[in-house]
């Protein structure tokens, strides 16, 4: 996911980023805090523990964590987590319906998207801000998108990317009307079970996955607003698939947890602009794959 922040001229440097759920299931919330980086967990917890689930941010008001599976099928749930005080609410509208593997993005201030998803659908679900009124597009996505992930530059466009398939492909959701179209550009391997995040009005990143065969450690990057695809000469410390993003616009972006030979608690940081990476002291409270993410950039 991801994820947030906008074109708007906002001073660098935001609040927190949010990590939720995952396998082992779960309903902790960690907070990494901007820009010490330091790790503290929520006494919120989501409403149910969830796996598969996906997150998206109204930076500087509120995150929203939604959709997933719990200990017995999936859900159509969708929690709040209101910033500052990060206290849990859960939202009366809900997913269209029920399902795991989806993607979210977010265009801050104006509205918020769940796409794809299995049981495999190309549905995209718009959470309304600040009533938080849930609407279905009239647009879908190109293909149905199990395992997909989703990143916005905030103002313009959200992308969804890749999913079971596996497939390369990154549709775009122009938010001025709501359209969906496919990109020219494809992620450079094919992959389900990635992780998405954005600097918003620089560039979104797409990392980490699964190719049916093999985990893997690239990172594919998005430059705006032409779309155009390139990889980072840095990957990820370790090739792994259910990983989670989320961003820190115009500082840095984190891919933390999935999976590689175990479930990974550590958080890999990509610094903006250089695209260089780091890995975090502060880890995850547990190893979780397929967890969620989103950040709170600030009000901009």
């Amino acid at each position: 996911m991801q994820i947030l922040a906008g074109v708007g001229a906002a001073a660098a440097g935001g609040v927190a980023g949010y990590f939720g759920g995952g396998t082992p299931l779960t309903s902790t919330i960690d907070k990494i805090t901007f820009p010490a980086d330091s790790k503290s967990t929520l006494a919120a917890t989501l409403t149910v523990a969830v796996t598969s689930l996906a997150g998206m941010a109204n930076s500087g008001v509120a995150g929203y964590f939604g959709g997933g599976q719990d200990v017995s099928d999936n859900v159509s749930g969708i929690d709040k987590i209101t910033f500052p005080a990060d206290s849990k609410s859960t939202l009366a509208a809900t997913l269209t319906a029920a399902r795991r593997g989806l993607g979210a993005m977010a265009n801050s201030g104006t509205a918020g998207y769940f796409a794809g998803g299995t049981p495999s659908t190309n549905l995209i679900d718009k959470i309304t801000f600040p009533a938080d009124s849930k609407s279905t597009l009239v647009a879908t996505l190109s293909t149905d998108r199990p395992s997909t992930a989703g990143m916005a530059n905030s103002g313009v466009a959200g992308y969804i990317g890749g999913g079971d398939g596996p497939l390369s492909s990154i549709d775009k959701i122009t938010f001025s009307n709501d359209s969906v179209s496919t990109l020219v550009a494809t992620l450079t391997t094919a992959r389900s079970t990635l992780g998405g995040m954005a600097d918003s009005g620089v560039a979104g990143y797409f990392g980490g996955g699964f190719d049916d065969t093999n985990n893997l450690s690239g990172i594919d990057k998005i430059t705006f607003p032409a779309d155009s695809k390139s990889t980072l000469a840095a990957t990820l410390t370790t090739a792994r698939r259910g990983c989670a993003g989320m961003a820190d616009k115009g500082v840095a972006g984190y891919f933390g947890g999935g999976i590689d030979t175990a479930n990974l608690s550590g958080i890999d940081k990509i610094s903006f602009p250089t695209d260089s990476k780091s890995t975090l002291a502060a880890t995850l409270t547990a190893g979780e794959r397929l967890l969620a993410a989103f950040a709170d950039s600030g009000v901009f």
